[in-house]
């Protein structure tokens, strides 16, 4: 394999470090430090990109894109299997994820990895100390998802879990974890009146926030929640989080066709949320028994169709 497909083969995760976004910069929030898990022949291992593919010009380039350097975020660390005590360009080099976590603060992951490493990747950095872990691979096997959801419940209760299949999670301005474009959101302005957007759909979620910044609209977090059958986040998680922030004015939800979420959280809006809630379902036309895209979206029976849902958040 010649050192460009390594360097395509090989794809990121991301730690973040509150402390350093704020020594840095001088805001609250979380620094993006990215480190990768990649797959060499029969061995696997959650590090970061090798040194001497991380020089060549379109894998920084592309290094530097994802770790949303236009946002102005900074990398305290990576990980890597080789090298150790050394860094890539400034970037110091970790041997593990629980050694970056116990050197720079570390609180956040961001798993990109193909789905057959997921459940080991999750499981890496929960082990490690991280608190707060973004899955945005698609295609994660259900029976791995059901496994690390129930894994983390039990073992790590302290841990929150967003995803997998999701496109993370943006609070403009502030911090910014996983595939969500920074430039397309406005931030929260105070003293004026914010949304929240919680969202199954990945692309509506980026023309949620687009439209929004459009009309001047500013966005206090927008979350990602995916569209797997077994999410570490579900709507009522977010919309708790939104009700109990004071710079939270109203609450935009995007659901989809499958599953029981939407209903589940019409139920929580009546009886626990006192802000105004704009909900949009997605799959109004989809075929019973057709999958829409996400593996979750699809209507088995009478369960999961748009009109159940739509009935059950206007009741």
């Amino acid at each position: 394999m010649d050192q460009e497909a390594q360097a395509r083969s090989r794809v990121g995760t991301t730690l973040c470090n509150k402390w350093t976004l704020e020594k840095l910069l001088g805001v609250g929030g979380m620094a993006a430090v990215y480190v990768a898990q990649h797959k060499i022949g029969r061995r696997e291992a959650i590090k970061i990109l090798h040194p001497d593919v991380a020089r060549s010009p379109e894998l920084r380039a592309r290094f530097e894109q994802e770790a949303h350097l236009a946002n102005r975020f900074k990398h305290p660390g990576a990980v890597e299997i080789r090298d150790i005590d050394t860094d890539v360009d400034g970037i110091p080099v970790f041997a593990t994820i629980k050694d970056a976590v116990a050197e720079t603060g570390a609180n956040a992951s961001c798993i990109f990895i193909p789905a057959p490493g997921v459940r080991a990747a999750v499981m890496e950095a929960a082990e490690g100390g991280i608190e707060f872990i973004v899955c945005i691979t698609e295609g994660v096997p259900a029976q791995d998802e059901a496994w690390f959801y129930n894994k983390l419940q039990r073992d790590f209760p302290s841990v929150q879990l967003l995803g997998p299949n999701c496109p993370g999670i943006i609070s403009p301005g502030k911090c910014n974890i996983g595939i969500t474009a920074g430039h397309i959101a406005k931030p929260a302005v105070a003293g004026e009146k914010n949304v929240g957007i919680v969202s199954r759909s990945g692309t509506l979620t980026y023309q949620a926030l687009y439209e929004l910044q459009q009309q001047g609209i500013g966005v206090t977090t927008c979350v990602g929640i995916g569209g797997d059958p077994v999410p570490g986040t579900t709507f009522i998680d977010c919309l708790k989080a939104f009700e109990a922030d004071p710079e939270t004015h109203a609450i935009m939800m995007i659901g989809e066709i499958g599953g029981s979420a939407e209903e589940e959280a019409a139920d929580f809006i009546k009886s626990s949320v006192s802000k105004p809630v704009s909900s949009y379902i997605a799959g109004v036309t989809a075929p019973a028994g057709k999958k829409m895209g996400h593996a979750g979206a699809i209507v088995s029976g009478n369960t999961g169709t748009a009109k159940a849902k739509m009935e059950a958040l206007e009741a």
